[in-house]
């Protein structure tokens, strides 16, 4: 046998490692990564002054992280990578990308105050994503809690803190008071991201229809999908502006599901239900005294 300079055991032990990757894992991450490209992409628009293609890009980015989730799972590709590459892309495209939009459109004009807003809702941004990864895997949350986020998700806070851009491009002049309602809004709306507001999540959305509701659904989608794209600004801000007026809704609801498992959990300690009192014994017939005569007049079948 010649001299064979590699050992066979290590070079199967090898092959053994470097096993083919199926491609229904790199689907979600190959469209996490198409997401962050647009976030990245929006960045230098908004230097160069070009809002509305910046806009757009978050936008495209924010419809492209509800997709690779939900191809992840209808695939069975999740995988740890995966999920750390989705909060990377995330802090990029809806925390950074959008603070310096809005510096580069009206916080600049208030100096260091602008940057430091800018600055929290990127900071607020990434904590909300770490504590979302950090509460993902807790065994203890009821299975209702999966209808609802903590706090702000990223994408949604993104899309409603350019709200004053909406506006401006729907006509509203560029007034002095425009900057500082920016500052305050833009901080506002990083509170609500690391509050503890329960906000409903649509996860859960969409992973079955009904056969009744796919025609209503294209029939949504379609006219949905045709104004976003002819009245762009109309659409943010009435989306940005529903959004925010559910954010009550959501709070009532989660306090609804609280108030229920308190209840429950109180009729079961009380014994709210009892069992069923158990019917009482029959009782035998009575039956005559031994020293007593039957009764003569009566038949023998009832002596």
């Amino acid at each position: 046998m010649p001299f064979s300079p590699f050992e066979p055991d290590r070079l199967e032990a090898r092959r053994r490692r470097l096993r083919l990757i199926p491609f229904r894992t790199l689907l979600p991450n190959l469209i996490t990564l198409l997401a962050l490209c647009a976030g990245l992409t929006a960045i230098p628009l908004a230097v160069q002054d070009k809002l509305e293609w910046a806009v757009a890009a978050i936008v495209f980015a924010a419809l492209l992280d509800g997709i690779d989730g939900r191809v992840a799972r209808m695939l069975k590709g999740t995988s740890r990578f995966g999920a750390e590459l989705d909060s990377l892309a995330d802090f990029v495209n809806f925390g950074v990308a959008p603070a310096l939009m809005l510096y580069f459109w009206g916080l600049r004009e208030l100096g260091n105050a602008g940057w430091i807003a800018a600055m929290v809702f990127a900071i607020c941004t990434g904590l909300r994503l770490a504590r979302f990864n950090v509460m993902i895997d807790d065994p203890n949350k009821p299975a209702w809690s999966g209808n609802f986020f903590v706090g702000v998700p990223a994408p949604a806070g993104a899309i409603a803190v350019l709200l004053p851009i909406y506006v401006y491009f729907l006509g509203m002049p560029r007034l002095a008071f425009v900057a500082p309602v920016t500052l305050v809004y833009t901080l506002a709306i990083a509170f609500l991201m690391v509050s503890r507001l329960p906000v409903f999540s649509g996860k859960r959305v969409g992973k079955r229809i009904a056969p009744e509701m796919v025609l209503p659904v294209f029939v949504t989608v379609v006219p949905v999908s045709v104004l976003l794209l002819s009245y762009p600004w109309l659409v943010l801000t009435s989306g940005a502006v529903l959004f925010l007026a559910s954010l009550p809704l959501g709070w009532f609801s989660y306090r609804q599901h609280q108030r229920n498992d308190a209840a429950a959990a109180a009729a079961a300690q009380a014994g709210a239900h009892p069992r069923a009192q158990e019917a009482p014994p029959l009782q035998p017939p009575a039956q005559p005294a031994p020293d007593q005569p039957p009764d003569l007049d009566r038949p023998a079948r009832l002596n």
